[in-house]
C-alpha cells in the first residue's frame, strides 16, 4: 500500500502521522522540537518522527511554522520560536534525510488544505481560515489552492490593524493589529494583569467566564472583538463561502464566540452578511492531514 508521512513542524512540537492517500490516519507520532538547538537538529527530530512510524512511505509533506516559500522549499523568515529557521532548505535537508520526494508549507496552509480535504472546506470554492492560539495565522484557499502571494507571505491575517487592538504591542513589532488583543497568549496575559491572577491561564479564563468573572469575560469580548473586526474587513474584501476558524482559541466557549460571531456581523456587507463562521472539523490533526495532501500531490 502506498503510504504518506504529514509532518507539523512547531515551535515546541513536532507531531507525525502516517496517512493513507485516500485520508485515513493509520498512525501518529509526536516529539519535542529542539528549536534552540537550531536548524539541523529541527530537522533531525523531523526525520526521526517520520521514522518512528515504522513503515516505509513513498513522499512526505511538511507543515511547518514560518513564511515558506513553496516553489523553492525554503524557510524565508521565522519568528524567535524557531532561532535560525529563516533561510533552511527545508524540502531539500528533509528529502536528503529521508531520501523520498517532499513538499513543503506554511503550518497554516497545511491546516486549511487539510479542511478542504476531509473536513469542513470539502467542496467550497473559496474558504477562508484562521488559526488562533500562541498567534493569529490564515490562509486562503481558491479553488481547493492556497493562495501564497508573494514569496509565500499571505495570509497573515493577525496582523491587520483593528481598532480593538488600538495601540496594544504586537509580537511582530508593530502596535494595534488583531494579533495583540486576539491571540491566547494576549487574553491570557490581560487577565493576570487585570485580575491580579498570575498562574491563570486561558482555560482558566474561559472556565472563570462561565462562572461569571466579569473580568474574564471582558477579555474574552475584547480578544474576540479584535478577531472579529479583522474577519469581518476580510470577508466584505474576499466574499468566500464561509469562514473556519482553528487553534486551541477556537475551543472557548460562547463567551468567546458570541462577540465574535457578533462583531463579524456587525462589520458585514449585505451581500455577505450570510457568510458563516464555523469551527474545524478536524482539530489539532488538520494540520497533519494537509501535510499529507500535500505529499500526496507529489505523487500525483
Amino acid at each position: 500500500m502506498t503510504l504518506l508521512a504529514g509532518v507539523d513542524i512547531g515551535g515546541t512540537k513536532t507531531a507525525a502521522a502516517l496517512i493513507t492517500p485516500d485520508g485515513t490516519l493509520l498512525d501518529r507520532t509526536s516529539l519535542a522540537t529542539p528549536a534552540a538547538q537550531g536548524p539541523a537538529a529541527v530537522l533531525d527530530a523531523a526525520a526521526r518522527a517520520v521514522a518512528r512510524l515504522g513503515r516505509p512511505v513513498a513522499a512526505v509533506g511538511v507543515g511547518s511554522a514560518g513564511v515558506i516559500d513553496p516553489h523553492t522549499g525554503r524557510v524565508r523568515s521565522a519568528t524567535s520560536a524557531l532561532p535560525g529557521w529563516g533561510g533552511t532548505d527545508l524540502r531539500g535537508q528533509l528529502a536528503a534525510r529521508l531520501q523520498v520526494p517532499v513538499a513543503v508549507d506554511n503550518d497554516v496552509n497545511a491546516h486549511a488544505l487539510g479542511e478542504h480535504w476531509l473536513g469542513r472546506a470539502a467542496g467550497h470554492t473559496c474558504v477562508l481560515l484562521l488559526t488562533v492560539g500562541t498567534g493569529v495565522g490564515g490562509c486562503v484557499l481558491i479553488g481547493g489552492r492556497v493562495h501564497h502571494g508573494a514569496g509565500g507571505a499571505a495570509g497573515e491575517a493577525g496582523h491587520l490593524p483593528v481598532p480593538a487592538a488600538a495601540g496594544l504591542p504586537c509580537p511582530c513589532g508593530g502596535r494595534g493589529h488583531a494579533e495583540a488583543a486576539a491571540s491566547g497568549p494576549a487574553m491570557t496575559a490581560a487577565y493576570r494583569e487585570l485580575a491580579g491572577a498570575s498562574g491563570a491561564t486561558l482555560p482558566d479564563v474561559n472556565s472563570l467566564a462561565e462562572e461569571g468573572d466579569p473580568v474574564a469575560r471582558t477579555v474574552l469580548r475584547t480578544g474576540a472583538t479584535a478577531l472579529g473586526e479583522a474577519i469581518g474587513g476580510l470577508v466584505n474584501l474576499l466574499a468566500p463561502d464561509l469562514v473556519i476558524l482553528g487553534g486551541g482559541v477556537s475551543r472557548s466557549g460562547p463567551f468567546w464566540w458570541d462577540p465574535l460571531r457578533t462583531t463579524v456581523a456587525a462589520h458585514l456587507l449585505p451581500a455577505v452578511a450570510a457568510t458563516p463562521v464555523l469551527a474545524g472539523a478536524l482539530g489539532d490533526d488538520a494540520a497533519l492531514y494537509g501535510a499529507a495532501y500535500l505529499g500526496r500531490e507529489v505523487l500525483v
